[in-house]
């Protein structure tokens, strides 16, 4: 074997073990205000300088595998609005739980400063979006990371996915992220599928867009289709809703594809938004903008293919660093503006909140890289008409809220960045798939070894429940 080969080979067992380091040391513990007590959720847990780390759950914990060569380096965490708690690794206490201060700076003594700097939230933000070339990364790189995707009616849990996955970006930012990115996913481990099959409203769409087709659901007959078909068309629907394509390459993607066509945050970006400043808070000792996203005069669109995913009203919040213009935070939500939307988003889904996402940068080598992202989208998985005749338990059940308005949620943690060129250039040269959704072996060693996100207590009791009927450690 020459030497090249054999050096290719362990450029590509690396990228299998990376992040799966036998000897290390576990954290654990909660984060809450110091005041309140109240649990502080997706503050941020790394080591500095590195990205290795975490985010707390909903009941402020967390958990993170340490490598061994960390041990005496600092664990940070820290959370916007408040001081950050540092520590060396070896001496981190895991059973007394970290209270975090409030830390806020005064907005009058930032504003007042003898330099040309913007004063309203929409010239903040138009300056970040200006500085985005100078903050997001110059060169290509490799991001490992995790994927928890959950589906779920008002009751229980129905499915569950988690994924190592490995993103690409060639930073190529002046010209978009649809053909500047990949997605592969290296490791699965899932329950079944315990959904109900019988989506008339999915199986008449992919008819319509994949068969050419036009039939409504209420002209379908769950009897008279194969399940095989449901399943190929929920899929076929899975993909395009929650696909990691259409994540990262897509409109939702806010900061790194602003610069594609019709971008959410693109050249419009004041027709559909409006941004006001809030206050001035403090992040890990350095000052951030807080800054309200409001509507404008134009809905916000995401142009899904056989989606009306439109007539939407832009809401949240934007955290933008006051020295550098870098984009730290954003809390994003659409909701139903325009009156067919309404109507539609009450009638599919009793929400008016169609799409809900959080992104968070981390700052590595003075650069911006995605850190955490949480998408949460509600979808009708029961679609019928209700008899005007009399029915049986299990039909009623069909048209039951609890049972029938289903919604998914998407969390990403990245957690390592891989800049070395050597090895991206042998990743790219290997086969990628981002499908989540197909079936891959599952490997409870690699498994053991890795970092992933904590799920809530309420969200443990879920899915133990879920697991009871499939676990999700076998395929």
């Amino acid at each position: 074997m020459k030497f090249t080969q054999i050096k290719q080979l362990a450029i590509i067992f690396f990228l299998l073990i990376t992040s799966s380091t036998l000897a290390q040391t576990e954290l654990k513990n909660k984060v809450a205000d110091f005041m309140t007590m109240v649990p502080i959720e997706n503050a941020s847990v790394y080591i500095q300088n590195t990205t290795i780390g975490t985010i707390t759950n909903a009941d402020g914990k967390f958990v993170l595998l340490v490598p061994s060569e960390y041990v005496t380096d600092t664990i940070v965490i820290s959370s916007i609005g408040y001081k950050s708690y540092k520590t060396t690794i070896d001496q981190f206490d895991n059973e007394l739980d970290i209270l975090l201060e409030e830390d806020v700076a005064s907005l009058d003594e930032v504003l007042i400063v003898a330099e040309n700097r913007p004063t309203t939230g929409n010239d903040i933000v138009l300056r970040a979006l200006e500085k985005l070339q100078s903050n997001l990364p110059e060169q290509p790189y490799l991001q490992k990371g995790f994927l928890r995707h959950k589906e779920r009616n008002k009751k229980q849990f129905k499915w569950l996915i988690e994924s190592a996955i490995t993103l690409y970006d060639d930073s190529s930012y002046v010209s978009g992220g649809k053909d500047n990115m990949k997605i592969n996913v290296d490791q699965v481990r899932k329950s079944y599928d315990l959904r109900d099959v019988d989506s008339l409203f999915s199986y008449s769409t992919y008819l319509k867009y994949n068969a050419n087709v036009n039939l409504k659901p209420k002209n379908l007959k769950r009897d008279t289709i194969k399940k095989s078909s449901l399943v190929k068309a929920i899929k076929w629907n899975d993909t395009r809703v929650n696909g990691l394509e259409n994540l990262f390459k897509g409109k939702l993607n806010l900061v790194r594809n602003s610069k594609s066509p019709k971008a959410l945050l693109g050249e419009d970006i004041l027709k559909t938004h409006q941004f006001k400043l809030d206050t001035i808070l403090v992040d890990n000792e350095r000052k951030i903008y807080k800054i309200k996203i409001n509507k404008s005069d134009d809905f916000v669109g995401l142009n899904t293919e056989g989606i009306y995913n439109e007539g939407y009203i832009a809401d949240g919040w934007i955290y933008i660093y006051w020295d550098n213009f870098a984009i730290k935070k954003i809390e994003y939500q659409l909701k139903a503006g325009s009156n067919a939307q309404k109507s539609r988003s009450k009638t599919l889904f009793d929400t008016q909140i169609n799409h809900k996402l959080v992104i968070s940068y981390m700052e590595y080598q003075d650069k911006m890289y995605p850190n955490y992202i949480y998408y949460e989208t509600p979808k009708l998985v029961n679609v019928g008409y209700k008899p005007t005749g009399k029915i049986d338990k299990e039909e009623e059940a069909l048209f039951n809220k609890e049972e029938r308005y289903y919604y998914t949620v998407q969390e990403i943690l990245f957690t390592e960045i891989i800049q070395d060129e050597e090895i991206v250039d042998t990743a790219l040269q290997q086969q990628w798939d981002a499908d989540i959704f197909s079936i891959k072996p599952y490997d409870k060693e690699f498994w053991e070894n890795y970092n992933t996100l904590l799920e809530s207590e309420e969200d443990e009791k879920l899915i133990k429940d879920l697991t009871k009927r499939s676990t999700l450690f076998k395929q």
